[in-house]
């Protein structure tokens, strides 16, 4: 594959998560309605699930919807819907060719009846693939995950399954929608936004982030590639010395 010919292979993200920003404004620069730039952004998705898939990533989250989503124009929410629903339908026969496993992170119940039986029927047609994992995170917030997360071990303490002095951070993670995934080594946002959002706060602590001008729906293949050689040039030192990370004496 020629445009990732300059990545370093060892060095590759495991897990890659991206805040999908700019298609709305997008559109409106282009003197179109704000839905055209969301169709076109889901462009944009094939193509970086692609290139992800051929790449080598094992793990990709696209923040699709959030939580505070649902306080949109009922028309625009109508619209994501439709297209979200159309995008599952479309893309079925390429994650099987692909062997890719889709997962929903949020609350699957808001969404409206077809659009949830699609999602459904998807994650369960490709259960059974192991290349890849993506994520589509749906009426997902981070605040609301890590509520629903403490709510579940406070049940559990109660019940005498679970002692609070034994609550740490890998007991916390496995009650989170990613459970067993492992969290993102490199956190993308498109748009110029230079904020989180409340996506995957706690997954997140360790990630590179990297921000880019480029709006979704021209986050394309070159925009993505520039990203991840931004990030093997990062140094990963989890509160260790550069030294320590690189065995090399300053």
């Amino acid at each position: 594959m020629s445009d990732a010919a300059p990545l370093d292979a060892d060095r590759l993200p495991r897990h890659i998560a991206i805040v999908m920003d700019g298609n709305g404004r997008w559109a409106k620069s282009r003197r179109k309605p704000r839905i055209y730039g969301h169709k076109v952004g889901a462009d944009s998705v094939r193509e970086i699930v692609e290139m992800s898939r051929e790449i080598g990533i094992g793990h990709l989250t696209l923040y699709a919807f959030s939580s505070e989503n649902w306080n949109r124009p009922e028309q625009e929410v109508s619209g994501l819907m439709n297209i979200l629903k159309s995008y599952l339908i479309s893309e079925l026969s390429r994650m099987e060719k692909n062997e890719i496993r889709l997962n929903c992170l949020g609350e699957t119940s808001r969404l409206p009846d077809g659009v949830r039986r699609t999602l459904e029927d998807t994650i369960n047609r490709t259960a059974g693939n192991d290349k890849m994992v993506l994520n589509l995170a749906l009426s997902y917030g981070a605040r609301d995950e890590i509520c629903l997360a403490v709510k579940q071990l406070a049940r559990r303490c109660l019940e005498k399954k679970l002692k609070p002095e034994q609550i740490d951070h890998r007991i916390f993670s496995e009650q989170l929608y990613t459970a067993g995934q492992p969290d993102p080594d490199l956190l993308i946002r498109t748009g110029g936004e230079q904020r989180l959002s409340n996506f995957l706060l706690w997954q997140a602590s360790y990630a590179e982030i990297y921000f880019t001008e480029t709006m979704w729906p021209d986050f394309r293949r070159q925009a993505y590639l520039e990203a991840l050689l931004d990030y093997q040039k990062r140094e990963r030192r989890f509160g260790k010395t550069g030294e320590q990370v690189t065995g090399k004496k300053s």
